[in-house]
């Protein structure tokens, strides 16, 4: 499996970004797909998670509310959609694959992911 992050950017306080996860490799779709975050000198945060096969989705208490995972398998892209950003939102941001036949629910992201990508960086301007 191949993960290629893009949409990060530059962004005002309040604004929004929608960034893309196009994966290859996949095959079927009993895969779970993550975004997680990490801020310089911070440790590395999950956010959100998708199934691709029933579509459910889990968000940390962070950023529930803010941010919106969706998905098109027909295009192998998994979205996360930021809004009303602030400058704690500055990050470099990955998606991450795991296989998971399964609904996701809160302990999907505590589990190993298989497969991450590059990252996409995002700054938030005072």
């Amino acid at each position: 499996v191949h993960l290629v992050e893009s949409g990060g950017g530059l962004v005002q306080a309040g604004g929004s970004l929608r960034l893309s996860c196009v994966g290859s490799g996949f095959g079927h779709d009993d895969w779970a797909i993550a975004w997680f975050r990490q801020a310089p000198g911070k440790e590395r945060e999950a956010l959100a998670c998708i199934s691709r096969n029933d579509g459910s989705t889990f968000y940390e208490a962070s950023v529930m509310g803010r941010f919106t995972i969706s998905k098109d398998n027909a295009k192998n892209l998994v979205y996360l959609q930021m809004n009303n950003l602030t400058p704690e939102d500055t990050a470099v941001y990955y998606c991450a694959a795991k296989w998971f036949p399964f609904a996701v629910d809160m302990g999907t992201m505590k589990q190993k992911m298989d497969w991450w990508g590059r990252g996409t960086s995002v700054t938030v301007s005072a």
